[in-house]
């Protein structure tokens, strides 16, 4: 059989705006440019009112473009603490330190976020990145509320709260410092191996049932972990985070989310058995989904990383979404439905009872909580 060989970039730029391919048109980012980042191109948001394209005006440029560096935007939240009321979610409040996120993952279902800040879902979400500066102060500030009713936060809902930016600015430290001394209860999830650098106040905190970690794996395979999360930790650092908050008490999930047809399916088995031998106690999966701009950036890294099975993902895809890329209704967006979806979840249940993840992680507590004290505009008389 001959050896295969990727496309050319001049190849995938063509067949990116081939009706074929049912590609939006957007320009294609040059390899050597987007190196450590997960997609390919960097379209206007879908709130702009212009659109960029590039084309030859005969003037050459001596000098290759620069590479994609991180850019940090300093911003003061109103309020740290979001809330939802989504039906499918065990959570209805979330905080997220920072915005966007330089993993890189091109299946992210937060990408489409970056359009309310004015910014592309492709490159510059994972390349220009907001910090919450003050997210400490409001935190304080919300927890001592008159009124506040204290409800497990989930952290890693939206931007991983362990990503690189964070071993800078340490906001998701000093947050678990305030969750500790409030006695708050806390759910993280994360694709880092940085979270042991918190394992002092996590298993604090998992001693009076205040706090439990997942800890996402997609791959196994080095090679298609990094295509698919460039920045993330390696597997094998994952699973030895695992390991290393099991045995701290920490209560600990895997998370094999999320699964993508044809792509690192296969693995789900594997996964959560790695993860049990590593002190797992429970285990979860995700369907991969694909709102608003994600659908185009995940077709774009088909395009490059797989060619050959881009068709058949996305009919595989389009088979558990009701013939659609993407069905955001509640219940069935993160599991899907039809034969496929149906398959793979009678494969993870099997799974987590073999490997003994169907333990239920109880939530966190909540009857421990203590307001924290605020200091007072008005100075003492005494």
């Amino acid at each position: 059989m001959p050896a295969f060989h990727a496309p050319s970039f001049e190849t995938l730029e063509k067949l990116s705006r081939s009706r074929d391919a049912d590609l939006a048109r957007r320009e294609l980012v040059d390899p050597s440019r987007n190196r450590g980042r997960g997609v390919q191109s960097n379209g206007a948001g879908r709130f702009e009112t212009h659109t960029r394209e590039r084309f030859d005006d005969g003037w050459s440029m001596p000098e290759p473009l620069p590479i994609f560096e991180t850019i940090e935007h300093n911003e003061r939240a109103r309020t740290i603490i979001t809330r939802n009321e989504s039906p499918d979610i065990g959570f209805d409040r979330s905080i997220n330190a920072y915005r966007g996120c330089e993993h890189g993952c091109s299946y992210c279902f937060a990408r489409p976020t970056h359009a309310y800040l004015g910014h592309s879902a492709g490159i510059e979400f994972e390349r220009d990145i907001y910090v919450k500066t003050n997210a400490v102060e409001a935190l304080r500030a919300e927890l001592g509320a008159k009124g506040y009713k204290c409800r497990p936060i989930a952290m890693g809902t939206n931007t991983d709260p362990y990503q690189p930016v964070e071993r800078k600015h340490r906001l998701t430290r000093q947050i678990l410092e305030v969750l500790r001394e409030t006695k708050h209860p806390v759910t993280i999830t994360t694709k880092s191996a940085l979270v042991v650098r918190d394992l002092d106040i996590l298993s604090e905190m998992a001693r009076d049932g205040l706090a439990k970690v997942a800890i996402s794996i997609t791959s196994m395979d080095n090679k298609l972990s990094r295509k698919m999360e460039p920045r993330a930790s390696s597997p094998a650092r994952r699973l030895e985070a695992i390991r290393l908050l099991s045995e701290a008490g920490v209560p600990t999930m895997v998370m094999a989310a999320p699964m993508i047809p044809a792509i690192n399916d296969m693995e789900l088995e594997r996964i959560l058995d790695a993860a049990a031998a590593q002190g797992a106690s429970a285990a979860g999966m995700i369907l991969v989904r694909l709102p608003n701009e994600v659908r185009d950036l995940f077709r774009e890294w088909l395009l490059r990383h797989f060619p050959d099975r881009v068709r058949h993902v996305l009919s595989l895809i389009r088979d558990t979404r009701s013939g659609r890329d993407n069905d955001p209704r509640f219940g069935s967006r993160m599991r899907g439905e039809g034969p496929y979806a149906a398959l793979l979840q009678q494969r993870f249940e099997l799974a987590r009872e073999r490997y003994c993840l169907n333990e239920r992680l109880s939530a966190p507590r909540t009857d421990l909580f203590e307001a924290p004290r605020l200091e007072s505009a008005q100075m003492s008389l005494f």
